[in-house]
């Protein structure tokens, strides 16, 4: 997440989620070395870096014991069950309607590569053998807006759009947002602007950098600012880390130095990089879900800084997870590792997320 020390003001005119509004956002910093923004004398943003929200790793947490209550060092269970975690809604929009997920795919993909990707996003509102991906979506769907309308269970591929390096093989938070815009029809793209039930997708190749990539971050999701995008829309950004950092973003398929004698397990895709995107996908999908405005369903009392529905539940994959273990998992003919089948007889692993009913983490190889 982003330094607790940035604070927003932001005055909205967004009646729904992806409203054409425009916005008038005025931020104080101080000092910090991480997102910083300003206005420029006409209104629009200039960036020294990016939105608030840094985003996410997907190796498991290491908890302090010493710290305080506030942390999951107090878990009643291994899968992360806590009085403490105090998950509130803020009264903003949740993805109710139908997803529509529109895809940029970023640099050179190989087509069977897309397929991963694509049957997992098609499997989450599709019957597979148990455990599956629709399974763990469901815990998704437990979360409400103020109207009592839950998360959708339906999610489908509404476009797809080829960019071949328009912006370079180096991207920047802001600049991603450019990416997208490119895309949209109205810049001579091919993904519609929706904005009921739209969300957007940059997916980008193992050969392209992106700002704290790696260092700090696997994924991120945030929406899109009017004065460069001209629509307020949802979107995430996700890098394939095969070969930049895969010990990073691409855990437990690949395992850091600092790990020692821990055995990474096998992709059940057999492309590491890949099956490391699907659970940052998984992650990022959860959140800009139950989360797509930052202002709706999160921890803590400090907006620019929302620990999230997976993020809580971060190196989780199975029941007994904590530390560097990542919970028991299934294993296939071939050993390769999974925790939720999908459609084509595809199988995935994908990390669990926060049940607002146990007020624990949750997947769907549970066991109870």
């Amino acid at each position: 997440m982003a330094s607790n020390n940035v604070v927003f003001t932001c005055l909205w005119s967004l009646a729904v989620i992806g409203c054409a509004a425009r916005s008038s956002c005025s931020i104080k910093n101080d000092d910090s070395v991480h997102d910083k923004k300003q206005l420029s004398g006409n209104g629009d943003l200039q960036s020294k870096q990016v939105p608030p929200k840094l985003g996410f790793r997907p190796w498991p947490k290491i908890q302090n014991k010493a710290s305080s209550k506030d942390t999951l060092a107090e878990s009643k269970s291994f899968e992360g069950s806590s009085p403490f975690i105090d998950m509130q809604y803020h009264m903003g929009p949740v993805l109710s309607p139908r997803i529509q997920v529109y895809i940029t795919w970023y640099g050179n993909w190989k087509a069977e590569d897309q397929a991963i990707i694509k049957d997992f996003l098609l499997s989450i509102s599709s019957p597979s053998d148990l455990p599956s991906v629709q399974k763990w979506w469901s815990t998704v769907t437990l979360y409400t807006d103020q109207t009592g309308r839950n998360i959708t269970g339906s999610v489908n591929i509404a476009g797809e759009h080829l960019d071949q390096y328009s912006h370079g093989d180096s991207l920047t938070r802001l600049s991603v947002q450019e990416v997208l815009r490119s895309a949209l029809t109205e810049s001579n793209g091919t993904l519609p602007i929706n904005s009921h039930g739209g969300l957007y997708l940059i997916l980008t190749a193992e050969d392209v950098v992106m700002q704290d990539f790696c260092r700090a971050v696997c994924g991120f999701h945030y929406f899109t600012f009017p004065s460069i995008v001209g629509y307020t829309l949802p979107y995430a950004w996700i890098g394939d880390s095969g070969k930049q950092c895969p010990e990073v973003c691409a855990y437990p398929f690949a395992i850091p130095a600092y790990m020692g004698a821990t055995k990474p397990m096998k992709a059940p895709n057999g492309n590491i990089g890949v099956d490391g995107m699907i659970s940052v996908i998984g992650h990022e999908l959860a959140e800009i879900s139950s989360n797509p405005l930052i202002n709706a369903w999160y921890a803590g009392q400090d907006p620019t800084a929302p620990t999230e529905i997976a993020d809580l539940c971060e190196g989780m994959y199975g029941s007994g997870a904590g530390g560097s273990y990542p919970g028991s998992v299934q294993t296939d003919g071939s050993g390769s590792s999974f925790n939720a089948n999908g459609i084509n007889n595809r199988k995935y692993l994908v990390q669990w997320v926060w049940d607002p009913n146990l007020n624990a983490c949750s997947g769907p190889n549970a066991v109870n």
